[in-house]
């Protein structure tokens, strides 16, 4: 059943969470969910139909049920959709797959760029993959993940005679903390976004901020039972059909935080040396930047306060020559 529309973050909106009464009295518990990752999916190549081999390994695991949500990873994805190119030089496959580099920093294995990609998608290294793939080659983070994800739903739907949601996650790691996690790039039929502002928390005040990023905690929580090297790159999580909608939604491109509220669009070092360079090259003594140029560096840049200092400590120097950041 369809309830009404809620505002999304971006602008846009969402349907009210759609849940069948099958699918509630299937649930049960709201309080717990189960993840499996079924074996016997094999390696995957190009112009393999992925949705029966995954509808396969399924069947041998008794098959979906309704409100199932399945999760399966951009690497086969991509393999299956043919990303695999030869790329003798991982660099130069990076710099084609990005279009703003956001970091750059000196590493052990060379220099680790943080880029956002052709999908909006703000990694390392755009998103490109060496591992497990035949010497000489990268693979590609899938064309559309969202395309992909609705065509392996509605295979797999077809396929058992359920209402199923379908995740294409791929591994990230986060500002401010360490490690690595796995995040939805592709969403069909799943809430990627639970919107709670408006509703009261347990003690009555209102909720303003509260928005949940659903398709990534189960894409996060699914990543644990398929691990990294188990040759189990698919996931059934069973219980949250509640989250589960009717129609396929607008994908995991509702995920992404747009640029005039990414606080965080430069890294501190870039926004830095941006500053210094902008302050030499301004013989004419503006040494102040007014607030209405500071509001426009936080959403270009995102360390206004960085690009401030850098532009004083140019200005100082007193150089009047531009320097390249």
């Amino acid at each position: 059943m369809t309830g009404p529309s809620v505002p999304l973050p971006d602008g846009g909106a969402r349907p009210e969470r759609e849940t069948s009464p099958e699918a509630g009295h299937a649930e049960g518990d709201e309080t717990r969910f189960t993840v499996a990752a079924p074996p016997g999916i094999g390696e995957i190549s190009p112009g393999d139909d992925l949705a029966r081999i995954v509808g396969d390994a399924l069947d041998r695991e008794g098959g979906l049920r309704d409100g199932d949500v399945v999760v399966v990873t951009s690497k086969v994805v991509s393999k299956a959709e043919g990303r695999v190119v030869a790329a003798a030089d991982r660099e130069q496959a990076i710099t084609e797959e990005t279009v703003r580099v956001v970091a750059t920093r000196p590493s052990p294995g060379g220099v680790l760029r943080i880029v956002e990609n052709r999908l909006g998608l703000v990694m390392a290294a755009a998103g490109v993959d060496a591992s497990n793939t035949p010497e000489g080659t990268v693979l590609l983070l899938p064309v559309d993940p969202d395309a992909s994800a609705r065509a392996l739903r509605a295979a797999l739907a077809e396929r058992f005679g359920v209402r199923v949601g379908v995740i294409v996650s791929d591994t990230a790691g986060r500002a401010w903390r360490e490690g690595l996690t796995d995040l939805a790039i592709g969403v069909a039929g799943v809430v990627a976004l639970d919107d709670l502002r408006g509703g009261v928390d347990s003690h009555g005040r209102e909720l303003s901020v509260t928005v949940t990023a659903v398709a990534d905690q189960v894409a996060a929580a699914s990543e644990l039972v398929r691990g990294k090297a188990a040759g189990r790159p698919v996931a059934v999580v069973r219980g949250l059909g509640r989250f589960v909608t009717d129609e396929d939604g607008p994908g995991a491109r509702v995920l992404v935080r747009d640029s005039e509220t990414d606080m965080f669009r430069e890294g501190s070092a870039e926004a830095y040396a941006r500053g210094v360079s902008a302050g030499r090259a301004d013989p004419a003594g503006a040494a102040a930047i007014e607030p209405g140029d500071a509001e426009r560096a936080a959403r270009e840049a995102g360390y206004a306060d960085g690009y401030r200092e850098g532009f004083a400590e140019g200005f100082r120097e007193g150089t009047g020559t531009p320097q390249q950041g």
